[in-house]
């Protein structure tokens, strides 16, 4: 059945990827300032591209105490209000924007993965209340794939990380990170999609929950390691205990940057392969350019499959060390009053 479907389905990543080459490429025959805007392919917008249509979002603006809401960035220029410099909306009286809470196209596809990782567990839990899967075998891909993914979560990521009478509490949290993040990476392998997680604000407030859900549950043996160093002398405690501190930091700080930069060059990558048709189109015509889609497409392809498999990668590792941390603070270490020696 593999073998057959095959064929057809590398077909169709093909054309679709054509398709969407040919595309950019008669827009970017409209605009012949620069070859690729990799920076504007990467970047947070105000709107959102799906499928060719144009989605303009709203904009929520916070200027002298006073808070102006508008449908979209056309509207708010329109209003008179602002005027749009370099896509940023700037006030036209030339006050300053206290604080700006707009809909970017990061945060809509933030919203995308968990709101279908919520969908997801709940439909599940909905089957498995049924009987479906509980009382019977699960039936039907999806309930086996969903119950393949929470299982291997719950027996190879939590609950050898975090010790076995705590760990089923964060079962729900360790899954809902990974299905979610691995959504999120996903998306962005649509040819009009868009990667949230090369945001280092979403894998920061990511890695922010998980800092937060490590300390509130860390046991009294965590914070005595951190602060007090039992058995330690006090001059090393002194040394000991600054770099303790900065290391409840620095895990958290590791988890949003790992995240971070290995979707950002990834989407980097792809972007910068495929502009090649842009840059031959530029330098040598659009005979040439067109003709390079023969060699650059296919690449893309693989290239989108290399990234579709390092996507639930990383997700797999942003769970698994989430699960570390939790486990290395919420574990209890037993410490023996005395050593005996045996000669």
């Amino acid at each position: 059945m593999i073998q057959r479907l095959r064929r057809p389905l590398l077909t169709v990543l093909i054309l679709l990827f054509a398709t969407s080459s040919l595309k950019a490429f008669q827009e970017q025959e409209a605009e012949k300032d620069i070859p690729i805007d990799v920076v504007g392919k990467v970047q947070d917008h105000n709107y959102l591209n799906v499928a060719g249509y144009h989605l303009e979002l709203p904009r929520i603006l916070l200027v002298d105490g006073e808070w102006h809401f508008y449908s979209s960035t056309h509207q708010a220029v329109e209003s008179g209000n602002f005027v749009e410099e370099n896509h940023s909306l700037i006030p036209a009286d030339g006050s300053e924007i206290t604080l700006d809470l707009s809909i970017t196209s990061h945060l809509m596809y933030f919203w995308f993965g968990v709101g279908l990782t919520l969908w997801l567990t709940i439909a599940m839990a909905r089957r498995y209340k049924k009987g479906i899967g509980r009382e019977t075998e699960p039936k039907g891909w999806f309930q086996n794939l969903f119950e393949i993914t929470f299982v291997f979560v719950r027996d190879d990521i939590t609950k050898t990380n975090i010790p076995e009478d705590k760990y089923e509490k964060f079962v729900p949290y360790i899954f809902a990170v990974f299905v979610s993040i691995t959504f999120m990476n996903l998306f962005g392998l649509l040819p009009w999609g868009v990667t949230t997680t090369a945001d280092i604000t979403v894998t920061g407030v990511m890695a922010a929950f998980t800092f937060f859900i490590t300390q509130w549950n860390g046991s009294k043996d965590h914070w005595e390691h951190v602060f007090w160093f039992p058995g330690v002398p006090g001059l090393m405690r002194i040394i000991l205990t600054p770099i303790e501190i900065i290391g409840l930091f620095t895990k958290p700080l590791a988890l949003a940057v790992r995240l971070f930069a290995n979707m950002l060059s990834g989407k980097i990558m792809i972007i910068c392969i495929l502009g090649l048709i842009f840059i031959f189109a530029e330098f040598f015509g659009s005979i040439v350019g067109l003709g390079s889609s023969i060699l650059v497409v296919p690449l893309t392809v693989a290239l989108y499959v290399l990234k579709a498999f390092v996507g639930v990668l990383q997700a797999y590792i942003f769970a698994l060390l989430s699960a570390v941390f939790i486990g290395m603070a919420a574990e209890e270490h037993h410490h023996e009053e005395g050593i005996e020696v045996h000669a």
